[in-house]
């Protein structure tokens, strides 16, 4: 292989790798990547555990309950894809990561509107959530994902 062909180490943050300009992954990064996971992890529990009171229970609600748990878990994907691609360093995955503490603010706000136990699951999610939005809007965050804002693109 001549010099020409070898390749440099990937240091590009923008790139993926793993050693950006200025070392390595930020703690808040590492932070919102744990955040997105948490509430992956959390959406995949309820949807097996939808799914398995679902299969289990009378005909009349099996479908429902059935198609509730695929439903969760599919949702989980979403982010859990987010979270490994924080984590990786890539750009993309802040989409992601915050659409899902958006769509988890109207659940956290009906959560709260109930009179039962489901008040302090609200809570928590309406906390991580905004933790969660906080931490991936930050300066840090966004420059380690390579991420640059609107007017600030290299010209060609």
């Amino acid at each position: 292989m001549s010099a020409e062909q070898k390749s440099a180490p990937d240091t590009d943050p923008a790139a993926g790798g793993t050693d950006g300009p200025v070392g390595g992954r930020p703690a808040r990064l590492a932070a919102a990547a744990a955040l997105c996971a948490l509430e992956g992890c959390a959406l995949a529990a309820g949807g097996v555990w939808m799914l398995v009171v679902g299969a289990t229970g009378d005909s009349g609600d099996r479908q429902t309950g059935v198609t509730g748990g695929i439903t969760l878990i599919v949702l989980a994907l979403l982010p859990l894809l987010a979270a490994r691609g924080l984590l990786m360093r890539r750009g993309w995955s802040r989409g992601p990561a915050v659409i899902t503490q958006i769509m988890a603010l109207p659940v956290a706000y009906s959560l709260l509107q109930a009179d039962s136990l489901a008040i302090p699951a609200g809570i928590v999610l309406a906390v991580v959530a905004i933790a969660a939005l906080v931490l991936l809007v930050n300066p840090a965050t966004t420059k380690a994902l390579g991420i640059k804002g609107p007017g600030r693109a290299e010209p060609k």
